[in-house]
């Protein structure tokens, strides 16, 4: 299986780096090519438009930031939807809305292609080492189709449903994400200020009942004074948004999730700290100390 991929970012470069260890070709395209010299220098071919990407290859892989980047890279004259071929399979593996993926693949339908939506979650450290959790949306045939592309990349796949479905998935994963965010916040703080080693306070709390995803990963980060992106904290505000308004739809509220909006609106539109990672949310209270 010849596979192209759209976006070399820090989540993209992780992921083609695993497919081309299992072996397959793959070809890539990304607005700035300098940004994709590291997985080129690994053996990824460079294509200049989405549409050649799609007109060379069995399946085509987008991973981009926002849903208009999504909407970009299929249509219009250059785009994928252009150089796209009956029996062909599509895959957006970008954290974005349910209704744009039902979109994708209605669009995908006339043509005879078959366009899946599969969000990640695990961060860099699960993109670089092959371990993400992958939640897909689409038709089941495909899914099961494309076993050695996410044995390749993931250690953890399910499909929920028909198209939207893994959206719905991401953004249910993304509401889990913000509450232990706030919450390593909240302690990593409070404990500082009760004058507690920091250190012993993430190795003591990592081996009870608080351990979780955020305090493992990013708490050392943290105390490492590093902030870079494993995942920008400005993806995380977008996604957010998303599931506030797919709560809206549901009728539902989510007090939690919207504090944590706010939060994050507030570090990234008025901190300007919207290129750091999602552990820089500590900063609005370390900035004031």
């Amino acid at each position: 299986m010849k596979i192209g991929f759209i976006g070399t970012g820090v989540m993209g470069t992780g992921v083609i780096t695993n497919l081309l260890k299992a072996g397959f070709s793959v070809e890539v395209y990304n607005r700035t090519k300098a940004h994709a010299q590291t997985v080129l220098n690994l053996g990824a071919q460079w294509v200049d438009e989405p549409k050649k990407l799609a007109e060379q290859n069995d399946l085509v892989i987008t991973m981009v930031g926002y849903p208009d980047d999504v909407k970009a890279q299929y249509y219009g004259e250059h785009g994928l939807f252009a150089g796209a071929w009956d029996g062909q399979i599509l895959m957006d593996m970008t954290t974005s809305t349910p209704t744009l993926a039902q979109e994708l693949a209605q669009a995908g339908l006339k043509q005879g292609v078959i366009v899946l939506d599969a969000p990640v979650s695990g961060g860099d450290v699960g993109a670089r080492e092959g371990t993400l959790t992958v939640m897909v949306g689409g038709d089941e045939a495909a899914y099961i189709s494309l076993k050695p592309v996410f044995d390749a990349m993931a250690s953890r796949v399910n499909r929920f449903g028909t198209a939207g479905m893994g959206q719905h998935a991401k953004m249910a994963n993304q509401i889990m994400i913000a509450g232990t965010m706030l919450g390593m916040t909240e302690t990593l703080v409070y404990a500082r200020e009760a004058g507690l080693d920091l250190s012993d306070v993430l190795t003591t709390l990592n081996a009870g009942s608080a351990q979780n995803w955020s305090l493992e990963n990013y708490g050392p980060r943290i105390l490492a004074d590093d902030f870079k992106p494993g995942f920008y904290a400005k993806h995380l505000l977008k996604d957010l948004r998303i599931a506030l308004i797919e709560a809206d739809k549901l009728h539902i509220n989510l007090p939690m999730t919207k504090l944590a909006k706010q939060l994050y609106e507030q570090l990234v539109d008025e901190v300007d700290l919207e290129d750091a990672g999602t552990q820089a949310l500590i900063k609005l209270w370390w900035m004031q100390s």
